[in-house]
């Protein structure tokens, strides 16, 4: 077994790490070693982006979900959930607001909603364009076909947000029903790679039946995958679903896994979740300190907020935008960071 200091010493010098290596860093994992790494993680993120936190402004627009994953507030059959749909004109109204706020990349996301047919994602995303030239529009509307995503592409978009969940199939299946296959989940993201998004890929945290086996494999896979921006955050229960009763993903753990995944990946775009704040009232300062760069306020109406429900207890349902950004902005200070309002591509990223 390698020493586990010249595993840090391997991960610090952005070497790569085999399966057992980084299970043996998930193993041995102490206070004095998350500090050691988050310390490196947070100078690897400044050396390429300096003290930026991008923002990027998150409009969910539809809680329909024609999937029914067993972790998932939305999911189709929960008849507890207060379903809603905004219009085309609700979407511009938002991010137009959110433009007005100093937000340059937008963040369309939504269940798996049939209604919104590819057409009507193409005008939506024109609109934005034509009204924002230099904004950037991302899509987390999960799995669709190869033209799909190549028609989104065309029509503007830049990113896309697809979190593979988990890179252990038998583990997939522990948390999603047989009719969703991680194998065409996997190929999604590669589609959007060959197509020329800046893609997005990640995991839960302590989701139900996780091993570290399964974490050394998700970090294996994104490796593999080499997205530009990675979202992980902490597994939390939702009242009306089968994990009801399971508990949630921890704080120490998601920070330890941020910092990794900085090391591993020096460029990723990478955000402090509203999970990891859900979960810790300052769960997104600990994660910009540990290698963290991106934050996603919430632009949509406050009137449907606390009905996009993934999981219990989200923060920020009841506030407005502009008292988030304000709150946000003072937080980020409050560590030695800025919020800057620029698109915040990946450092290495070109449009073709």
């Amino acid at each position: 077994m390698t020493d586990i200091k010249d595993i840090l010493n391997r991960l610090c010098d952005g070497r790569d790490l085999t399966r057992e290596e980084i299970i043996s860093l998930l193993e041995n994992r102490t206070p004095e070693i998350q500090s050691f790494l988050a310390e490196k993680a947070s100078a690897v993120a400044r050396s390429h982006y300096g003290n930026k936190v991008y923002v990027r402004g998150l409009i969910e627009f539809t809680n329909y979900c024609k999937n029914d994953c067993y972790y998932c507030g939305i999911r189709c059959s929960n008849r507890n959930a207060d379903r809603y749909r905004l219009t085309e004109e609700d979407i511009l109204g938002c991010a137009s607001y959110g433009y007005d706020l100093g937000f340059r990349t937008i963040v369309l996301q939504g269940g798996e909603d049939a209604y919104y047919k590819d057409d009507m994602i193409v005008r939506i995303i024109k609109a934005i364009k034509n009204e924002h030239p230099d904004c950037a529009v991302t899509l987390s509307i999960g799995e669709k076909s190869y033209e799909s995503y190549k028609a989104f592409y065309d029509a503007g978009a830049d990113r896309y947000l697809l979190r593979h969940e988990t890179a252990d199939f038998d583990h997939y299946a522990k948390l999603h029903p047989a009719n969703l296959s991680p194998g065409n989940r996997q190929q999604c993201l590669f589609n959007l790679k060959k197509i020329g998004f800046q893609t997005g890929a990640g995991f839960m945290v302590g989701s139900p039946y996780q091993t570290n086996e399964n974490i050394a494999d998700d970090l294996l896979f994104l490796k593999k995958l080499d997205p530009e921006m990675i979202g992980i955050g902490p597994f939390i229960p939702h009242q009306d679903t089968p994990f009801k009763d399971m508990p949630a993903g921890g704080l120490d753990l998601t920070l330890y896994l941020l910092s990794i995944i900085r090391l591993m990946l020096p460029t990723v775009l990478l955000p402090a979740t509203t999970a990891l704040g859900t979960i810790n009232p300052r769960g997104r300062e600990l994660g910009i300190l540990a290698g963290a760069n991106v934050i996603m306020p919430n632009l949509s109406p406050v009137g449907v907020r606390k009905k996009y429900a993934l999981y219990d207890n989200k923060i920020c349902t009841g506030e407005e935008a502009a008292e988030c950004m304000n709150c946000l902005k003072h937080r980020v200070e409050s560590i030695g960071y800025e919020i800057v309002t620029d698109r915040g591509d990946n450092v290495r990223y070109k449009r073709a």
